[in-house]
């Protein structure tokens, strides 16, 4: 991690903005281009929403640069995830966090940290959508 970054926590459904406001202020600062701060954006409020539906204790978000990306950790005291997941069916109530998360980041990670499980997400700034060359 860069030793520039920028931090916030989370804790109930109230602090869901501010975690989205963060992310969109200091990823636009990094220099993440308007559409792709917004896909973070979506897929950090989905990561910090199963944070509070399925865990104690709430998160903590983190962001920085490096090598032309802009690098986000969300990490919580919930289990490791499983990556690689299908799309729920459409009538599914349930179950397209992780999958909506999968699709616009250009990369996702998931592992233990000594603070707890973390999910890592890198966007590149030289790309207009997730996986294409801009």
């Amino acid at each position: 991690m860069s030793d520039e970054f920028y931090e916030t926590t989370y804790a109930e459904p109230g602090d869901l903005a501010k975690v989205r406001e963060f992310v969109r202020t200091r990823a636009a600062h990094l220099g993440l281009p308007e559409t792709r701060t917004e896909l973070l954006t979506l897929a950090v409020s989905e990561l910090a929403t199963n944070t509070l539906q399925h865990t104690t204790g709430g998160g903590v978000v983190r962001l920085w640069a490096d090598d032309g990306r802009v690098v986000c950790d969300v990490i919580d005291g919930g289990p490791v995830r499983t990556l690689g997941r299908g799309m729920p069916a459409a009538d599914a109530l349930r179950g397209r966090g992780l999958a909506i998360v999968e699709r616009v980041c250009d990369e996702v990670g998931v592992d233990a940290s000594e603070d707890g499980t973390r999910v890592r997400l890198a966007l590149a700034v030289g790309r207009h959508e997730a996986g294409h060359p801009g």
